[in-house]
């Protein structure tokens, strides 16, 4: 039966035994020189604000992947584990404040729904016989459909006596650590200390082997994926205490991640191998990464390309180590002394570190120069022009003032933006500014940054319950208003029309959709025949399009919640498009006015991105030197038709 570790069957001496040293420990390896060359690179990197940052962002990831580190031994796969978070957090914080449900048995239900869902995917790859591959993109799927059922798309706010999780004791000890580290414990007693840990290397060595000797592996197997959904359960709970609020989009894509780090800290995707300490490291090897990226004003683009080549290098390391001559050991085997020699390594490696990165430290003495000429600007997304025209007009203003702008993406998850504004603020930059992913999700980390004295300016979106020195805006509800208006206008107060939804979840989809329904209300002749998510995505807005003209062929009119999906919408639409079927989209972005002085769109509701990203900046640097800054101010927002799209200068 393999285990987690791997011996050499040989002797070394001298460079060879460095050499093995280096192969049997590659994670640690390349965690220390990570570290060395962030510190180098960054005299923001070593400080312990910055170092207490990366073990917040590596709790949520670190803790799914404890729970995936199960399933990869066992030689299985678990997709479902970010689906699963988010759906036991909603679940929390739905009983708890909607329900009235109290506190401890909300809390006890997330946890047993976590479960259920592990068991479910346990039941279908056990006795199912599905590959677990399968049987857990359909949970990854059914659990974000019914997180997203229950919050009906919006945030729900966390109970307070949980949020506690999110917060720090002795007001410098994250709690999130505190629980990543027990999980990991757990995880290293269940997998090195139990009889369902001795199977589940035995079921990843050999799944028939393992049957023949008499283990009961079906019901092993149930158990492994029941695991595998309490961890995640824990780890949703974790993360909404983060943001103080249960987020039906949260963990999107972290099943990726916690995957990559089961296998970065030495696992085999054909099982057999695996363990909790490599598992964390892994963890701390992608929040070292995207921490010091951040820092250093690495492309978001970029940072996903790093991510990936090294995960690809952790593989081919591991191809490497066994080539090399190293052996699995028998489960409970090993050397006298093995476990001893490894901590031995662990402590020596920590060492070495520390005295090389204390002396890297003295490299960054000068740091304090200039600080208020240095901003930092989190966009929820970059993969919407809308945003891309903010950064731009940011940019532009940023090189005329001579100020030095850090942008980083979100990438639409409330969480990766929680951590790019904690990283702002442990770098001591002069002020930040903030696009929210969710207004309620952002609190939590711009108070740290008032706690640190960095003004914080929104741009496009408010943040509610923290100080922010002003927001730059243009009021959604009411563009939302204007176009009901447009619509109403253009079709004479009467006709059937469609409405393509944003990203559910996100506070521009509702407040637009909010704004358009609140304007309808004045023509009663419009009737509303669908309302359909189209995720602000221009391929979805045709796919979905084309699905409602199957149903609804005879609409007259479609108000689409941003330019993107409306370009999809006219393309589905074909010739139909601005002749007896009217498209309003939102945004004003440069493609959508194209389609506007074309005739294909009937108007967009145009935000004038460029001018909010230029006055961001302008009053990011006028609150970083003290000065004196609007609360709020507001860009106008009007209709751009065919008749007024040649003087929009968006």
């Amino acid at each position: 039966m393999a285990t987690d570790t791997l011996k050499s069957t040989t002797g070394a001496s001298g460079a060879s035994a460095v050499r093995r040293l280096l192969l049997d420990n590659g994670a640690l390896t390349a965690l220390i020189a990570l570290v060395i060359a962030m510190t180098a690179l960054s005299g923001d990197f070593l400080t312990t604000d910055n170092l207490l940052n990366i073990g917040v962002q590596a709790a949520v990831v670190a803790i799914l992947a404890f729970g995936s580190t199960f399933v990869i031994v066992s030689a299985g796969i678990d997709l479902s584990v970010g689906s699963v978070a988010a759906l036991s957090a909603t679940v929390l914080a739905w009983m708890a404040t909607s329900e009235g449900v109290p506190v401890w048995i909300a809390v006890i239900l997330s946890v047993a729904v976590g479960i259920a869902c592990g068991l479910v995917n346990g039941f279908m790859v056990a006795y199912g016989k599905l590959p677990s591959f399968i049987a857990t993109l359909a949970m990854l799927s059914v659990g974000r459909g019914l997180s997203l059922v229950i919050s009906q798309g919006s945030p729900i706010a966390f109970p307070s006596s949980v949020s506690h999780l999110g917060d720090t004791l002795g007001g410098w000890l994250p709690v999130p650590v505190l629980v990543m580290v027990a999980m990991g414990l757990i995880t290293a007693v269940i997998l090195g200390r139990t009889y369902i840990g001795r199977s589940m290397y035995a079921i990843g060595g050999n799944e028939e082997a393992a049957r023949l000797s008499g283990l009961r592996v079906k019901k092993q197997q149930l158990a492994i994926y029941a695991l595998s959904g309490l961890f995640a359960a824990a780890a949703g709970i974790v993360l909404a205490s983060r943001l103080s609020s249960a987020q039906p989009q949260a963990a999107q894509g972290y099943e990726l991640d916690a995957i990559a780090a089961v296998v970065i800290g030495g696992a085999s995707l054909a099982g057999g191998t695996g363990k909790a300490s490599g598992t964390l490291i892994g963890a701390l090897i992608l929040a070292v990464l995207r921490n010091g990226l951040n820092l250093l004003s690495v492309s978001a683009f970029w940072q996903q390309v790093v991510i990936g080549v090294v995960i690809a290098l952790a593989v081919l390391l591991d191809t490497v180590r066994r080539k090399a001559g190293a052996t699995p050991v028998a489960a409970g085997s090993g050397t006298p002394g093995g476990k001893g020699k490894q901590a031995a390594t662990y402590i020596l490696a920590a060492v070495v570190a520390a005295a090389i990165v204390g002396g890297m430290s003295f490299i960054h003495n000068d740091s304090s120069s200039s600080a208020s000429k240095k901003v930092g600007l989190s966009l929820s997304t970059l993969n919407n022009p809308f945003f891309v025209q903010i950064k731009s007009g940011a940019q532009q203003e940023a090189k005329k003032l001579g100020v030095d702008l850090t942008v980083t993406d979100a990438q639409n998850d409330a969480s990766q933006q929680a951590n790019q504004l904690q990283n702002f603020t442990s770098s001591g930059l002069g002020s930040i500014i903030v696009n929210p992913v969710d207004s309620d999700a952002a609190g939590p980390a711009v108070r740290s940054a008032n706690k640190a004295g960095i003004p914080v300016v929104g741009v496009d979106r408010g943040v509610n319950k923290a100080d922010t020195a002003a927001l730059v805006a243009s009021d959604n509800i009411a563009g939302g208003k204007l176009g009901a208006k447009a619509m109403a206008e253009k079709l004479g107060g009467k006709g059937k029309i469609v409405i393509l939804q944003g990203l559910a979840g996100t506070s521009a989809s509702r407040e637009r959709g909010a704004g358009f329904a609140e304007g309808l209300k004045d023509y009663p002749g419009i009737k509303v025949v669908a309302r359909q998510p189209a995720d602000f995505d221009r391929t979805k807005g045709l796919d979905v399009m084309t699905n409602l003209l199957q149903a609804h062929p005879d609409i007259q009119g479609v108000f689409a919640e941003n330019d993107e999906m409306a370009l999809g919408a006219v393309k589905a639409l074909g010739s139909k498009a601005g002749k007896s079927v009217s498209v309003i989209g939102f945004d004003g972005e440069p493609d959508g006015l194209k389609a506007v002085a074309n005739g294909t769109m009937y108007a967009s509701v145009a935000q004038q991105p460029k001018e909010l990203g230029r006055i961001a900046v302008e009053n990011a640097l006028k609150a970083a030197e003290g000065k004196k800054v609007d609360k709020t101010v507001m860009v106008p927002v009007k209709v751009v038709t065919k008749e007024n799209v040649a003087g929009f200068g968006g």
